[in-house]
């Protein structure tokens, strides 16, 4: 279980609380056939959101739980230790939100936010394209004016919950200005012209819905642009500094049950006598687990507690998420060396979560992306 932790209020520790139930009760035991048989977990989310998840980090006053940073991301760890699609299908909703919580005017945030936070509606985070992945200026996607309304051409890549979403948070080109002529499109899921492509065949994280996402003359009206026309880029940045923060958190959650799982069959599995935990080689392996566990989760809520102070906090947010997802990916493959045999196999979990963690180290902005961002905010 991951280490006691020092909470902001007691809502918060009750908020916790709620969660851990949430994750052992619900969540827990549905995973493992879930996983199995590549079914999205519709169901959780919507649990999610009449327990209040889904827009925690977000002022009351706009529809969210008022929650800092910090609360939400430990939120996010629990989920993850019992299901990381589930958790980071919530990251992925709440950075949907972001754009709009954090630039869209007034009128748009009352007609809009309220029902993107209140639990029933679930986003989705239309950046990538096949040939713009970790250079989205160089995207393609065009939204051209016609009228009161955007005519919206191009294809997304490895969209989480396309097909399944109830809005997209799109960005589009809208003028042939590089990274100036980009613009944020807040895109309802029944749009006509919106479509998901067939489900990507990965690795891990089989319950999610990843897939391309295709605009064929879908129409957007102009009234759901967030911000003005070419601020897009720049939303989408600041986006995704608060969403690798989430990808850190769940990349914890997932490293905790790995190691969980392997102090647990440790002192369960005998050799020559005696639990494989009392010999020194898996000791030892067990104990760097541990340190990394800790050290991982203490880079991303040293981040979060920066961006809830109101500070800068792009470099903090990369350093969290290069270390949590190289640790997650790193624990979890240890975890499978403590279990031997039974590791490789699906009888146990370890050999899903060393799947899942994969992935962890490409999202939001590769691992090299991070060192890159981090280098980038050195220089300055």
């Amino acid at each position: 279980m991951p280490a006691e932790r020092v909470l902001p209020s007691t809502e918060a520790e009750d908020l916790l609380s709620l969660v851990r139930e949430i994750a052992r009760d619900e969540l827990a035991p549905k995973a493992a056939e879930a996983e199995e048989q590549g079914l999205f977990p519709r169901d959780a989310f919507r649990l999610l959101g009449r327990s209040g998840l889904l827009g925690l980090p977000y002022p009351e006053e706009i529809g969210g739980g008022g929650l800092p940073y910090e609360v939400y991301l430990q939120v996010l760890e629990e989920l993850a230790a019992a299901w990381l699609t589930v958790a980071e299908g919530l990251s992925v909703h709440v950075m949907s939100c972001y754009p709009l919580a954090r630039y869209g005017a007034d009128e748009q945030r009352d007609r809009w936010l309220g029902d993107m936070l209140g639990g029933e509606l679930l986003g989705a985070y239309a950046l990538s394209e096949p040939h713009a992945g970790s250079d989205p200026a160089s995207m393609t996607t065009r939204a051209t004016r016609d009228g009161a309304d955007y005519v919206v051409n191009g294809t997304k890549a490895w969209i989480t919950h396309a097909g399944v979403a109830d809005f997209y948070t799109l960005m589009a080109r809208t003028s042939d200005d590089g990274g100036n002529g980009i613009s944020c499109l807040l895109v309802d899921g029944g749009t006509e012209g919106v479509s998901a492509a067939p489900r990507e065949r990965t690795m891990g994280l089989t319950g999610s819905t990843v897939a391309q996402l295709r605009f064929q003359g879908a129409r957007v009206a102009a009234e759901r642009r967030v911000a003005q026309e070419g601020a897009g880029l720049k939303i989408a940045l600041s986006a995704l500094d608060s969403g690798r923060l989430g990808i850190a958190a769940c990349a914890v959650g997932l490293a905790q049950a790995a190691l969980d799982e392997s102090v647990r069959y440790a002192k369960q599995r005998k050799q020559f006598g005696k639990s494989i935990i009392d010999f020194q080689g898996v000791e030892f392996l067990l104990a760097d687990m541990a340190a990394g566990v800790e050290s991982a989760r203490a880079t991303y809520l040293e981040a979060a507690r920066r961006r809830d102070r109101g500070l800068p906090f792009r470099r903090q947010a990369a350093i969290a998420k290069l270390v949590a997802t190289d640790t997650a990916m790193k624990v979890t493959t240890d975890a499978v060396q403590v279990l031997g045999g039974a590791g490789y196999t699906r009888d146990f979990p370890v050999e899903r979560y060393m799947r899942e963690a994969k992935v962890l180290q490409i999202f939001e902005g590769t691992n090299q992306i991070q060192r890159l961002v981090i280098g980038r905010e050195l220089r300055r």
